[in-house]
C-alpha cells in the first residue's frame, strides 16, 4: 500500500542557493492544475519543512526563501494561464486577469480594446483578431524599480488559441494551442514578480492577445496588413499569425527607447523540428542572444543561439507589399520568422522561439503534463543580472 506523506523534512546546507533549489523545487514539483476536476483530491502533501545547520545565517536565508517562493510560484502563475481552456482564457478575460495581477502588485497597467488599437494603428494584432467573435486586446505593464539604471522591454506572444485560421490547423492535437500564449503568460508573471521582488530595473511589457480563428470575418491569403509603424505585410498564411502580433508589439515597445528588448513566443513548429522540445532557439542581436542563451541554459530551461542567413530574408520580399509574413517554402522557418521579426526591432534585441518547450504532451522529470511556465526562469536570471545589451 502507497502512503502519501502529509509532511516532508528536506536537509540542507549552508548554502544559500541549496535553499533557492530546495524551495524552488518543492513549490514547482508540488503544482497541479485540477481547477476543472469536479474532484480535486488531496495535496501531493500539506508542508515542506526545510532544515539547515544552525549555523546558517537566519536573515540571508528569509530573504533566499521569499526570492525562491516567489519566482516558483510566478511559473506556477504562468502555468495556470497556460493550462486554463481557451472558452475561460481569451483576450479580453486574459487582460482582465493580467492587469488584476499587475496592479496588485502596484504596476501601471494600460488595456486597448478593439477600438484603440484600431485607432492606434495596430494592423497586425487586429487582422489576425478579425476572425473571432472575442476581439483582441493589447496589455501594457510598467514597473520603475529603486535606483533603476537599465529599461527593460519585455514581449510575449498572447495566441489564446490558434486555429490556423483559413489556413486551418490539422486537427490531430489541435486542442494544444491553448498553450499559443506561453510566451506571453512568461512576460505577465516576469513583470510581476520584478514588482514583488523590486528588481532595480525599468520594465514595461507589451503584450498582444488575439484569437485565430476562421470565419467569414477572417483574415485570408492575400491579404496585405499595415502594421503598426507603418509596415505592410502581405499575408501568405494565416498560421503564420504570431510574428504579426509580436511586430505590432515590437514597435511599440522600441518607442520606450529601452535598452535592449526581449522577445518570447510559441511562434514555429520548426523550433520543434531543429531543436526539438526541450532547447529553445534564441535568435536575435549576436552579443546578446548569446549572452540570454548562455543564461538560459544555465537556469536549466535551455536556449541555442541560432543564425539569422540574409539569403532567407530575400524569401521575404513580397510582390506587393515590404515584407510576406512567410517564405513560401519550408526550411528554416524557424529562422525565417526571426528575420520576419528582426525587420521591426529597433533596439538590441533577443527572440526566444519555444515552438515545442512551452506545453508537454506527457510528464517529464523537467515539468508535469501541460505547461511547463518556460522562459521564466531566464528573463528571473537577466533581470537579477541587471543584463545589459
Amino acid at each position: 500500500m502507497l502512503l502519501q506523506a502529509r509532511v516532508v523534512v528536506v536537509a540542507i546546507g549552508r548554502l544559500a542557493h541549496e535553499l533557492h533549489a530546495a524551495a524552488e523545487g518543492a513549490v514547482l514539483g508540488a503544482y497541479r492544475f485540477d481547477e476543472y476536476r469536479s474532484e480535486r483530491g488531496d495535496a501531493p502533501v500539506e508542508r515542506v519543512d526545510l532544515v539547515s545547520p544552525a549555523d546558517g545565517n537566519a536573515k540571508e536565508h528569509r530573504a533566499t526563501l521569499k526570492a525562491a517562493t516567489a519566482i516558483a510560484e510566478a511559473v506556477t502563475t504562468a502555468r495556470d494561464f497556460v493550462n486554463t481552456p481557451p472558452n475561460d482564457l481569451y483576450p479580453a478575460s486574459f487582460a482582465d486577469r493580467a492587469a488584476a495581477l499587475g496592479k496588485a502588485a502596484g504596476l501601471d497597467v494600460e488595456i486597448l480594446d478593439e477600438k484603440a488599437l484600431r485607432k492606434g494603428g495596430f494592423g497586425g494584432v487586429l487582422g489576425v483578431g478579425m476572425g473571432s467573435t472575442r476581439p483582441p486586446r493589447l496589455v501594457r505593464m510598467s514597473y520603475k524599480g529603486p535606483k533603476a539604471r537599465t529599461k527593460v522591454a519585455l514581449v510575449g506572444k498572447g495566441i489564446t488559441f490558434d486555429t490556423g485560421g483559413i489556413s486551418i490547423k490539422p486537427a490531430a492535437h489541435m486542442e494544444e494551442m491553448t498553450s499559443d500564449m506561453s510566451g506571453a503568460a512568461a512576460i505577465v508573471a516576469s513583470v510581476v514578480l520584478a514588482a514583488k521582488l523590486r528588481y532595480p530595473l525599468e520594465i514595461t511589457a507589451t503584450v498582444p492577445m488575439a484569437e485565430n480563428m476562421p470565419s467569414g470575418a477572417a483574415y485570408r491569403p492575400g491579404d496585405v496588413l499595415t502594421m503598426y509603424g507603418g509596415k505592410t505585410v502581405e499575408v501568405l498564411n494565416t498560421d503564420a499569425e504570431g510574428r504579426l502580433i509580436l511586430a505590432d508589439a515590437i514597435v511599440r515597445a522600441g518607442e520606450d527607447e529601452p535598452d535592449y528588448l526581449i522577445e518570447t513566443a510559441t511562434l514555429t513548429g520548426a523550433q520543434v523540428i531543429s531543436l526539438g522540445r526541450r532547447t529553445p532557439g534564441i535568435m536575435g542581436s549576436e552579443d546578446f542572444r548569446d549572452r540570454v542563451a548562455a543564461i538560459a541554459r544555465a537556469t536549466g530551461e535551455g536556449g541555442w543561439p541560432m543564425p539569422l542567413p540574409e539569403e532567407l530574408r530575400r524569401d521575404l520580399d513580397s510582390k506587393l507589399a515590404d515584407l510576406a509574413n512567410v517564405t513560401g517554402h519550408r526550411w528554416g522557418g524557424m529562422l525565417a520568422a526571426g528575420l520576419f521579426l528582426r525587420e521591426f526591432r529597433t533596439v538590441p534585441w533577443a527572440h526566444l522561439d519555444i515552438g515545442g518547450t512551452g506545453y508537454f504532451r506527457k510528464t517529464t522529470p523537467f515539468a508535469a503534463r501541460g505547461a511547463t511556465g518556460v522562459t521564466h526562469a531566464t528573463l528571473v536570471e537577466l533581470a537579477m543580472a541587471g543584463a545589459k545589451a
